[in-house]
């Protein structure tokens, strides 16, 4: 099975000033197409420095795919950067140069000379034609290996993706195998304590499961390689089977799934309105159901932090003004070394309260607070019949 690698190009992405979703998209790609994807990084615009993460990458890797670069600027350099890797000249292609002019001409607009580099590529190399943009992208094999360089302009990258790169790798490495991946999502528990549960599980070969940590959420990730989809499906059902009987209900959803999404589901099936309370929180809280329909909850951000005697009585007030079925008020008191969080939820049958100690960073404490605080709201409906 071929081995995959990533490079991202451009200085701006070294800056912080853009996000590399190229590199996210293209790791989902190589994922679904059953290629292993061991490396990314990225690197600035300077031609020898991509030349040095290029060699890099043909040590160790069978697939590098690039992307940016190769537009008509100055720094632009891609093109004679893979040159220099692979200790080839740059190729002028009068085909090229004809099919920029005709793509700027549809636009009644004549390419100044700057883009007549981009009808230059390495010595042997393919290319890649771009039908929606004015790079010309290519590929230039080594031997069993290969570069691939394509647009940094995610539209054009994602349809050159598709269109060419993807049946281009499948039928040179002959890849017959799919990966699929799966997500469960946890919250209101440590990662310590989900690691305890599911240490022998984490080391499996195939299926993998892996485990990210969030402030106040706990996803796992399962993935499997196989040799249709159907068997990788079935490889991940079994294990998220084991998963589910070591973890029960700590588990409140799959993949993109949401806390505010699984609550307001519960909710929906009773025919409930939620009211919220927050303090604290920034409107973390709020904003978890910003997409709700407004006739399925009421929500407040209040001005000033209620003690932990006053917040069950708010919870009761509000649930009464907003004449909802159930009331969560969570109130979030920071301070340092150590902030802590009151909950109060008020549900048909009684009022519940929780106190919880937080020392993780300020910043971090409203999202803890709203996942820890949904959590809470989420395993009282699962324990309240009515």
């Amino acid at each position: 099975m071929p081995k995959a690698e990533i490079l991202t190009i451009g200085t701006e992405l070294l800056l912080g000033e853009i996000l590399d979703s190229n590199a996210q998209y293209l790791a989902r790609q190589l994922r679904d197409a059953g290629i292993d994807l061991y490396w990314t990084s990225t690197v600035g615009d300077n031609e020898a420095r991509i030349a040095d993460a290029a060699n890099l990458a043909l040590t160790r890797s069978d697939i590098l795919i690039c992307t940016g670069g190769l537009g008509p600027t100055i720094d632009d350099v891609t093109r004679e950067a893979i040159s220099l890797a692979i200790n080839v000249q740059l190729e002028y292609r009068e085909d090229l140069w004809q099919q920029i002019r005709e793509r700027f001409s549809r636009f009644g607009r004549e390419p100044s000379e700057n883009n007549k580099r981009q009808a230059y590529i390495p010595a042997g190399a393919e290319v890649i034609e771009n039908p929606i943009g004015s790079a010309p992208a290519f590929f230039v094999e080594i031997k069993d290996q290969v570069i691939i360089a394509l647009p940094g302009v995610p539209k054009e990258m994602a349809r050159l993706m598709q269109d060419s790169v993807l049946p281009y790798l499948s039928k040179k490495f002959s890849i017959s195998s799919v990966i699929h991946s799966r997500i469960l999502r946890t919250a209101g528990v440590g990662e310590s304590l989900i690691d305890e549960k599911i240490a022998d599980l984490e080391k499996s070969q195939n299926p993998t499961l892996g485990i990210a940590a969030h402030p106040g959420s706990v996803d796992l990730r399962l993935t499997a390689k196989a040799s249709s989809h159907g068997e990788a499906d079935e490889m991940l059902n079994n294990l998220e089977n084991s998963v589910r009987e070591r973890l029960g209900d700590w588990i409140f959803g799959v993949d993109d799934q949401t806390l505010a999404e699984v609550i307001l589901e519960k909710l929906v099936t009773r025919n409930w309105k939620l009211a919220l309370l927050e303090a604290g929180l920034v409107g973390t809280l709020l904003n978890a159901f910003g997409h709700a329909d407004k006739s399925l909850f009421s929500g407040e951000e209040l001005a000033d932090i209620p003690t932990v005697e006053e917040l069950p009585q708010l919870a009761v007030n509000f649930a009464r003004e907003a004449k909802a079925n159930v009331c969560l008020a969570a109130s979030l008191h920071s301070s340092d070394p150590e902030s802590e969080l009151h909950v109060a939820i008020n549900m048909p049958d009684k009022i519940h309260q929780y106190a919880f100690p937080f020392g993780g960073a300020n910043e971090l404490g409203p999202e803890w607070a709203a996942n820890q605080s949904l959590s809470l709201l989420r395993r009282s409906l699962l324990k309240t019949s009515t």
